[in-house]
């Protein structure tokens, strides 16, 4: 059962809004004020607030300004009330993050339509759609954005690119969105001496050079094919476009930014402080993770010696005799070149 919070001054409209959303099944909790509605939705976390905007002790403003700032709270759906003569008001609820508003005197069926449909686009948003192209496309439809959505369906392209063929370089400035269609892709970075460190890589389904986009900067990596591979093409005017036409699209990218982030940072602190071993370890668990299809059958690593050292930040020689060892130790076995996962659990859980 679906829970909303209710927050509303007026008596009378409160419980004959309550009891309309009662009625259709859904769990209603109810504030008469702000500060209380504000309260009740750190404590219920409900899957749906409707709020009045003019009310005594904390406005519908200061509610919503509020419950975004809380991370908690911030991506719950949030729908206004307001008067007919609220207009102005309405348009600076909904520039403050409102998805929806209904304008009193409303009737059951305004009220359950706007529900239902706030609803609906909320758990679709909660699905994986950045896992794909499709996904993009579905994310665009549900955020309203048909426009969009036909456009960058009518511009989307692909391009081939051969294995170890550059997708794009570091500081050059980006002109598109890539999405991985088939294949698979590393980005690095290059120190002075020439020496490469591997952060990050990208399979089917993965979206890569929006950091870039999203900063309005040139790269600060170069992205290389690790094998023949198929990219989608989305002009950097589309994925502008898009990012400024549905806020839910914006924090779908922006949460997948701070996700890369804090993968970053825990790789950085693995490299600072874990063991040769360990790095090493950690590395073909988390290509195995990345890469493998099916629950079926031993994972097998194809990836130059080089590739994988740049990946888990080591020389290749030490990475070779770490590797020997796990073969001696039968964690991994090596066939023509390609590493063969024995023991995933002894690797994943690997003493430091």
């Amino acid at each position: 059962m679906k829970t909303i919070l209710l927050i509303e001054d007026n008596k009378e409209i409160r419980e004959n809004t309550a009891e309309i959303l009662e009625m259709s099944d859904y769990n209603v909790v109810a504030a008469k004020d702000g500060k209380e509605g504000v309260a009740l939705a750190v404590e219920h976390k409900p899957d749906l607030i409707i709020c009045d905007i003019m009310m005594p002790v904390l406005d519908g403003y200061g509610v919503i300004n509020i419950l975004h700032n809380n991370v908690e709270t911030r991506n719950i759906p949030f729908i206004f009330l307001s008067a007919k003569s609220e207009r102005i008001e309405v348009r600076k609820g909904m520039e403050l993050g409102a998805d929806d508003y209904i304008t009193k005197p409303f009737n059951g069926t305004e009220l359950l339509n706007a529900v239902q449909s706030r609803l609906h686009k909320a758990e679709l948003l909660q699905k994986d759609f950045l896992s794909g192209l499709e996904g993009l496309d579905n994310l665009v439809h549900v955020s309203g954005g048909m426009d969009v959505f036909n456009r960058l369906s009518e511009n989307r392209s692909s391009q081939h690119f051969n294995k170890k063929q550059i997708v794009y370089s570091e500081n050059r400035h980006p002109l598109h969105l890539y999405f991985v269609k088939k294949g698979s892709v590393k980005a690095y970075r290059t120190n002075e001496d020439g020496k490469q460190l591997t952060t990050a890589l990208y399979s089917e389904g993965d979206f890569l050079g929006y950091m870039a986009l999203l900063e309005k900067t040139a790269y600060k990596e170069t992205a290389e094919a690790l094998e023949t591979t198929e990219l989608a093409v989305i002009p950097k005017e589309e994925f502008e476009r898009l990012m400024n036409s549905s806020r839910e699209v914006m924090q779908k990218f922006i949460q997948l930014l701070a996700n890369n982030i804090s993968d970053n940072e825990d790789k950085l602190l693995g490299m600072a402080y874990n063991s040769l071993r360990k790095k090493v370890a950690e590395t073909l668990i988390a290509i195995m993770k990345k890469y493998k299809k099916t629950n079926t059958g031993p994972f097998s690593i194809d990836m130059s010696r080089e590739n994988l050292a740049n990946i888990a930040g080591t020389a290749k020689e030490s990475l070779i005799r770490t590797l020997s060892d796990f073969k001696d130790e039968k964690l991994i076995d090596i066939r023509e070149g390609s590493i063969l996962i024995l023991n995933e659990k002894k690797l994943e859980h690997l003493v430091n």
